[in-house]
């Protein structure tokens, strides 16, 4: 079904307990923020979320803590997928929101790309299995007979997501892609002005039937009573301002039962031109470009849109040219029309509200770029239409004043403020008192090292642009899967994805002690002092369906020749002087004398433990934590104990990657190398056909 926006307003329900729910009172009517023409209608009242929590915390959490990492991963691969293809239906409902095609690209396609990113990393990252190891064991006991290791286990609660009204699609999908990595159920609260888009993708989500009934809740209107009923278990995140969030925060159940929660807030981000990038340089050029796109994406509507420029004194005059000109080209109109570059606001309450910013902001500086009273669009309409041209102000002595560093326009608004060194700049950045993201632009390394040393611990995110990546670069104001959004301070205190580091924010960190062979069958992990098997079959005979962790080979002996050494310097060029020079070794520190090269000794050790035949094990794709212990001499002689480790099939394919414990020791029994073999291994073998 494709949504008509000009024909009746959609009726939006929540999906709470598998259901769609309709709200039970006087529904509010949400408007095209171009056209002021009615979308939907929103009412979650009469909706009974003490119920949709328990729901999902008995129904849905067990349900999705039996799936492995990679299952989850590649039902969220698929998701990603399919809301790929419906991207055009969402792209006709999200003009109603005052998204341009740019804007809405963010949105749409950056929301499910998100959903992919996640699903790629944790196939990658993870191994597939339900618990994750983290950190290395603790040995407890020097007879290896007490250990302890840390393991992350999903929390059993529902993730509470409520979000702000500019991203209705990635706003939701950037916090559930890492919950549902992690085993949780999510409960969306879209904000209300733009929940016809999240409504609509939700629908769409549930009608694919890729995740699990129930991983996805939605709430279309109010939480009403619903953090209310939250428990230790559960996890609340929050986009948007700081006074709402800080109110939420302090909700007495998440107080009471220390709920775990995440805020996303106010944020006057920063952006710097530093002293080498003066007009006629491909750094202010880009800066300019860097500025105005964020003052016009969106409409400004971003919580990491520039709102702060700092800018050498000498340069602010030029720079204000270059941006008043560049802005005043700005199409600005309805969004389903071609020729806009810039939409409206996503209500004309959002319009006042900045307006009222923008006086506050006045106190302090002037206005030297467009007009926050004066509309002219090339469409919609001018009077029901949240339409607001960019404003750019100008603050003469930025330190002493206030509102420039606390005030946030919500809209295409920037304040221009000058400094006569970097350490001021910085301070001028530092006012915001904790911020998403910050930038400088520079080509100069030492300007580059002093900003980022000085913003860093204001700041989630830097950004530092120059000429060279400027063709690469994803820009000041673009979060990334991969990456830490989220900042200190003001803007929220907290962390939102960032890789498996988003992941783990749904999980516990749990110590577990005991003795090794017990703590192996927790995590799946071969540890020293854990069972071993060393008879029947060598482990390189056996793929993935007759391999078992704890599987070890103990392999013959090698005596290592001085003309192996020499013979392994001359073939390899490496002749340092340790390995070649009598009198030069015994002068080291840590040797006695000519000792053998590292890399001999692992390939001498290949060479004892690797089964020559083909057969399941497939390729050697690496080694992980190699260290060299204890010198090997000519005369001495090596020998291997190989481990079966860690067996991680993969859900989408015929091999699985085994991770071998791999320990040379010489004939005292003393350990010269331990180090972690990476193979990939059959499923079965002989291969089935």
């Amino acid at each position: 079904m494709t949504v008509d926006v000009t024909t009746k307003p959609r009726e939006l329900r929540s999906y709470l307990g598998g259901e769609w729910v309709k709200g039970a009172g006087k529904a509010q009517t949400l408007l095209n923020a171009a056209t002021g023409a009615p979308v939907a209608t929103i009412d979650s009242s009469g909706a009974d979320f003490a119920a949709a929590l328990a729901y999902g915390r008995e129904v849905v959490s067990p349900k999705l803590r039996k799936l492995s990492f990679h299952e989850r991963a590649l039902m969220l691969k698929a998701l990603g997928l399919k809301l790929m293809e419906l991207k055009e239906e969402f792209y006709a409902e999200s003009l109603a929101t005052g998204a341009t095609r740019a804007d809405g690209w963010i949105d749409i396609e950056g929301g499910a790309g998100t959903l992919l990113s996640y699903a790629s990393k944790a196939r990658r990252e993870l191994p597939n299995t339900r618990v994750l190891i983290d950190g290395d064991v603790e040995p407890l006991s020097r007879d290896n007979s007490f250990s302890a290791q840390h393991i992350l286990t999903a929390l059993e609660g529902v993730a509470v997501h409520i979000n702000a009204f500019n991203f209705p699609v990635w706003g939701m999908l950037e916090k559930v892609a890492p919950t549902f990595i992690a085993g949780m159920p999510s409960i969306v609260k879209p904000a209300s002005q733009t929940a016809y888009l999240t409504e609509l993708v939700v629908r769409r989500i549930v009608e694919s039937g890729i995740l699990p009934e129930g991983a996805i809740q939605l709430i279309a209107g109010s939480t009403g009573d619903l953090l209310d009923h939250v428990a230790e278990q559960d996890v609340v995140t929050f986009t948007g301002s700081a006074w709402t969030g800080r109110k939420l925060k302090t909700s007495p159940a998440i107080v009471e039962n220390s709920v775990r929660f995440t805020m996303e807030a106010d944020s006057l981000n920063a952006a710097i031109l530093g002293p080498d990038a003066g007009p006629g340089t491909p750094e202010f050029d880009l800066f300019v470009k860097e500025v105005a796109r964020e003052m016009t994406a969106k409409a400004g509507q971003k919580c990491t849109a520039i709102r702060r420029v700092i800018a050498p004194r000498a340069f602010t005059e030029a720079l204000v040219a270059a941006l008043g000109d560049r802005l005043g080209k700005t199409a600005l109109g309805d969004p389903a029309n071609e020729a806009t570059r810039m939409g409206p606001l996503a209500s004309l309450d959002q319009r006042r509200e900045v307006r009222e910013r923008i006086r506050e902001l006045q106190r302090e500086a002037e206005i030297v770029a467009g007009n926050p009273d004066e509309v002219r669009v090339n469409s919609g309409d001018v009077e029901k239409g949240a339409f607001l041209h960019p404003v750019v102000l100008y603050a003469e002595n930025p330190l002493s004043k206030s509102a420039i560093h606390d005030v946030e326009a919500f809209g295409p608004v920037s304040t221009v403020m000058p400094y006569d060194d970097l350490d001021e700049a910085v301070a001028l950045a530092k006012r915001g008192r904790g911020s998403l993201v910050a930038s400088v632009f520079t080509d100069d390394k030492a300007v580059a090292e002093e900003v980022v040393l000085g913003l860093a611990p204001f700041h989630g995110r830097v950004l530092i642009g120059n000429r060279l990546s400027a063709k690469s670069s994803t820009g000041h104001g673009s979060p990334l899967p991969v990456l830490v959004h989220g900042g200190p301070g003001r803007a929220g205190g907290g962390e939102e994805m960032g890789g498996m580091r988003g992941v783990k924010h749904y999980m516990q960190r749990t110590a577990v002690q005991g003795a090794p062979r017990l703590l192996s069958a927790v995590t799946g992990r071969w540890i020293e002092g854990a069972d071993a098997e060393t008879g029947g079959a060598h482990p390189f005979r056996k793929s993935l369906a007759e391999l078992r962790i704890g599987d070890q080979l103990v392999t013959a002996t090698r005596e290592v020749t001085l003309e192996d050494i020499e013979h392994f310097a001359e073939f390899t060029g490496d002749t340092f002087y340790a390995h070649m020079d009598e009198a030069a070794a015994r002068a080291n520190p840590f040797f006695d004398g000519r000792v053998a090269h590292g890399y001999l000794i692992v390939s001498f050790a290949a060479g004892l433990f690797v089964d020559p035949a083909p057969g399941p094990v497939l390729a050697n794709y690496g080694v992980d934590n190699l260290r060299f212990l204890t010198p090997v001499y000519p005369g001495d002689t090596l020998g291997v104990r190989l481990t079966a480790k860690e067996i991680n099939p993969r859900a989408s394919a015929d091999h699985g990657e085994v991770r071998w414990d791999c320990q040379v020791t010489n004939q005292k029994g003393e350990t010269v190398a331990q180090y972690d073999v990476l193979t990939m291994v059959a499923k079965t073998w002989p291969p089935e056909a």
